[in-house]
């Protein structure tokens, strides 16, 4: 079992810059962030769940919609267990609740996409962009 808690959703004005974080965490003593890929996902009120970009287990390797591509950075430190999302240039379209994901994937090169990929969630997020 795995445990994501994430932090640094807040209200900004359009055009402004956050920095989201994700924190893992195990009471299984062999876990490891090196094992897992990550995506970050949002959910505005009344929308299905997207995703805004993932990244590989451990050799880094991102993936981002056209829609945040160019704006949003995944950047992944395994030995910290942790994982942030930096996000720039943001738009009122960027509204939602924002969430960390993970799954198990060993040594896997893939960055998965998909909300049904990933195992583990966390609780989300509230990132509003408003002036």
């Amino acid at each position: 079992q795995v445990q994501l808690v994430e932090s640094g959703g807040d209200l900004v004005q359009p055009g402004g810059s956050l920095r989201l974080s994700c924190a893992a965490s195990s009471a299984d003593s062999r876990f490891k962030l090196d094992y897992y890929a990550i995506g970050w996902f949002r959910q505005a009120p009344g929308k299905e769940r997207e995703g805004v970009g993932c990244i590989t287990a451990s050799h880094g390797t991102t993936y981002y919609p056209p829609s945040v591509k160019g704006r949003f950075t995944i950047s992944k430190n395994n030995a910290e267990a942790t994982v942030h999302l930096h996000m720039n240039n943001l738009t009122p379209d960027d509204t939602a609740i924002y969430y960390c994901a993970a799954e198990l994937v060993g040594y896997g090169v893939a960055c998965l996409r998909r909300v049904s990929d990933y195992a583990y969630w966390g609780q989300g997020t509230q990132v509003t962009v408003s002036s």
